[in-house]
């Protein structure tokens, strides 16, 4: 479907292969290519599989997007908060097969997902965003305090702590830790039981049990467009 993001289904699951450069990084492209594998994935009405390359989900935002100007900044974090967003009402499940690093924005595809396995090894997951100097966006702090642990939610969004994999559990971020020769095929055994479900009632529940969320994020999101980061 797209150069950035591979698209491929196959017996109702649909896989979204990440795949823009070394760390996946997250542009307006990217999140344009996202989108659109999305649409493609419910119109298959298709169980979703996020994943990305060897060793790497995505290292978040693309920087030079977002050190180019304010506006290209503002206009970059609404999209990915709009997507995230998205992920969160999505009437199929998703699940993230993170096959390394998940930083930043890379870290906020996991929080968004309903199920994420990760990949053992020595791997950082978590929000770094007082690292490189960027003050949390609204929609950001809304998301992480929803999906982390209450102790967790404050070492990563106030510390920038990153996790390994293991840890990563524990706070919030992921569900499940494999080897890495094991990444794939446990995403789509999830996805095979996940084919039980009933869709309309995991459409219809997912919206009850993010009703507050999804409030949130629309007014944060419209407060991120114009609060400077």
């Amino acid at each position: 479907m797209s150069e950035l993001i591979h698209y491929s289904c196959h017996e109702g699951v649909a896989t979204l292969t990440l795949n823009n450069g070394k760390v996946n990084a997250l542009s307006p492209d990217m999140i344009a290519a996202f989108n659109q594998c999305l649409d493609q994935a419910e119109q298959d009405r298709a169980i979703v599989i996020i994943t990305g390359q060897p060793g790497i989900l995505s290292g978040g935002y693309d920087l030079k997007v977002m050190t180019s100007s304010l506006d290209n900044a503002f206009n970059l974090v609404a999209l990915g908060s709009t997507l995230t967003r998205r992920m969160l009402a999505h009437p199929y499940p998703i699940i993230v097969a993170c096959p390394g690093h998940a930083i930043a924005k890379g870290a906020f595809l996991l929080l968004a997902a309903d199920y994420r396995i990760g990949t053992e090894g020595a791997f950082n997951i978590g929000l770094n965003e007082v690292l490189i100097g960027m003050t949390m966006h609204h929609a950001g702090i809304e998301l992480a305090k929803d999906r982390l642990t209450k102790p967790a939610f404050q070492r990563s969004v106030i510390n920038g702590e990153l996790f390994s994999p293991q840890d990563a559990i524990a706070a919030g971020f992921l569900d499940r830790v494999v080897p890495a020769e094991q990444l794939m095929d446990t995403a789509q055994a999830m996805a095979t039981t996940m084919k039980k479900i009933n869709m309309h009632a995991h459409a219809k529940t997912k919206l009850k049990v993010r009703k507050d969320l999804l409030e949130a994020l629309d007014a944060a999101i419209e407060v991120d467009k114009t609060i400077p980061l």
